[in-house]
């Protein structure tokens, strides 16, 4: 049975979402406030840290009503749009519509974070040693970054063919 291409979009997103809080629960349950696991030496690290900003906890320093703006309300707004948009756009090649779908769920995961905690979980950490170190993040984050690379490549790739 093959799924529509709308209700693959929204399994999509909704697996992404899902992926994510689940991964949040089991952290906010399992390891607390700034602990540090070690997986891989310092390489890559567990941790639970709560982040009122966003990426790289930017714009924590905001007002509660900037941040209210800026990190829910237009964010809101422009995944909504970026979900009509990726229904509607029936002309989107299929990576294109997996990467927004990927963006879609990562998005809408942080958003419910602010909505129903005031805060993102944040919680793996990679270091290799000058090569490459990240920010703590999470799966949302992950998700995001993923479709953002896809979408890229997506564009790369058309651009070829023209």
């Amino acid at each position: 049975m093959k799924l529509s291409r709308n209700v693959g979009i929204i399994l999509l997103i909704i697996i992404n979402i899902a992926i994510d809080q689940i991964s949040k629960v089991l952290v906010r349950a399992n390891i607390e406030s700034r602990e540090v696991i070690e997986l891989i030496g310092d390489k890559f690290i567990l941790t639970n840290v709560y982040n009122k900003g966003a990426f790289l906890g930017m714009g924590s320093d905001m007002s509660d009503t900037l941040r209210l703006l800026f990190l829910l309300i237009l964010p809101t707004l422009v995944l909504g749009y970026l979900i009509y948009y990726i229904i509607t756009n029936k002309t989107l090649d299929q990576l294109s519509t997996i990467a927004l779908s990927c963006i879609a769920g990562g998005g809408i995961a942080n958003v419910f974070d602010r909505i129903a905690f005031g805060q993102v979980t944040d919680f793996f950490f990679i270091d290799l040693g000058g090569v490459f170190k990240t920010g703590i993040f999470n799966i949302a984050d992950m998700s995001v970054t993923f479709g953002m690379i896809v979408l890229i490549y997506s564009w790369f790739i058309a651009s070829k063919k023209k």
